[in-house]
């Protein structure tokens, strides 16, 4: 099997510093917090970020939904990183913001700041399987000029992902809080910089563009399209032009529902696409496949037109429990996952994203299909067992 090189596998994203922390009940109340809930910061919340960190003994991890897919690639967790949010943008959801866009200008928010929260797997995950070499996985994002980005730069740097982030001054780094009492965690993410990528003043820059051009795997989660879909487009359009693969998640049903224009216009250039069943039957429909058999959903989306002929575009569902669909060239195929006693798992929080992580770990070493679909039904497997995305110390996969 062939071994991976540095910067084999380019990810871009919306970076956050992850904050954990044991705190009192006075704390979640000093900010109006539920012992077990996921929330957007407001104004109110602004403070708590600094004083978790002034009175609380806090962990920190680069974290945010692509960075840990390729950290999940790279390389093995760092044994003090054993707390992780795993929240997923639909957690956060309010089920009214899915149902209409206009709704959220009365929440004064907007579609960028609300769906971009993290799950605590991808880049994880393919750095924790792959183990060596060190620095297979780049990536590009933005975050602000402070303290918290000199730390997430630092745990970048520690879990060995060749991180290039764009610093600005405008927003503070993006963080996520994890407020842990007992056995429960309230999460706080304040997304801020992570929605400030700029495309012509960072990954248009020669330097830049040259580790891109480095990579052969490309992965880019679709909460994106929300920040820089023209960033997007650049790489996915030089990936295609130079037969590379470029793959793309679904990531939640907002995306296809809100974003599908951007959506549409990466898709021609999308070589290995992932979702859940709940993305796929969104997708079908706003597509008007008029199916919500999910198999038939995989080959449709399939066969959209695709612009580098040369690849057949494979489709990936993940369904839980459920066996994980993918086309496999002209057959649509069902991967039964890993057994496991219901009784052991403890979180299913970013399992999904895990998957990502161990597919895109056996990718960029040029497994077959099959085998990228096992690695990945592995790391999810692990992840279930543990509180949050934590992994052991070195994987058993073999």
């Amino acid at each position: 099997m062939p071994t991976a090189s540095e910067n084999t596998l380019f990810g871009m994203g919306n970076p956050l510093l992850d904050i954990s922390a044991v705190v009192d009940k006075d704390f979640l109340d000093k900010f109006g917090l539920k012992p077990n809930d996921q929330i957007l910061a407001e104004d109110k919340h602004k403070a708590l970020f600094e004083e978790i960190v002034k009175r609380n003994k806090v962990e920190y991890h680069a974290g945010g939904s692509t960075q840990n897919s390729v950290k999940i690639a790279q390389d093995e967790p760092d044994e003090r990183e054993r707390v992780e949010t795993g929240v997923t943008a639909k957690q956060l959801l309010p089920s009214d913001v899915q149902k209409a866009p206009t709704l959220l200008s009365s929440r004064g928010i907007t579609h960028s700041v609300i769906y971009q929260l993290p799950t605590k797997a991808h880049c994880a995950v393919s750095s924790w399987m792959i183990q060596e070499p060190h620095k297979v996985a780049t990536f590009f994002g933005c975050i602000g000029n402070d303290h918290f980005g000199e730390i997430l730069k630092k745990k970048a740097e520690e879990a060995h992902v060749d991180a290039h982030y764009y610093e600005q001054n405008e927003e503070p780094t993006g963080t996520c809080a994890a407020c842990i009492t007992g056995d429960n965690r309230s999460l706080v993410a304040n997304l801020a910089a992570a929605n400030c990528y700029k495309k012509e003043k960072h990954l248009d820059l020669d330097s830049n563009w040259e580790l891109v051009k480095k990579a052969k795997v490309y992965y880019i989660a679709g909460f994106f399209l929300t920040v820089s879909p023209e960033s997007i487009l650049k790489v996915a359009k030089h990936a295609s032009d130079n037969n590379k693969i470029f793959c793309m998640n679904l990531s939640a049903p907002f995306i296809s529902q809100f974003f599908k224009e951007p959506l549409m216009k990466v898709m021609p250039y999308v070589d290995i696409l992932f979702g859940n069943e709940t993305e796929a039957a969104t997708f079908a429909k706003e597509l008007g496949f008029e199916t919500d058999d999910i198999a038939e959903i995989a080959k449709k989306t399939q066969n959209l037109p695709k612009d580098n002929t040369k690849r057949q575009r494979v489709v990936v569902f993940t369904q839980g429990k459920d066996d994980t669909v993918a086309t496999v060239g002209e057959t649509v195929t069902m991967f039964p996952v890993v057994d496991i006693d219901q009784n052991a798992i403890v979180d299913t929080n970013g399992a999904g994203d895990a998957f990502v992580g161990g597919f895109l770990s056996a990718l960029v070493q040029e497994n077959k299909l099959e085998e990228c679909i096992r690695a990945g039904h592995y790391a999810a497997n692990v992840i279930i067992k543990r509180v949050g995305c934590t992994f052991p110390e070195k994987p058993d996969y073999q």
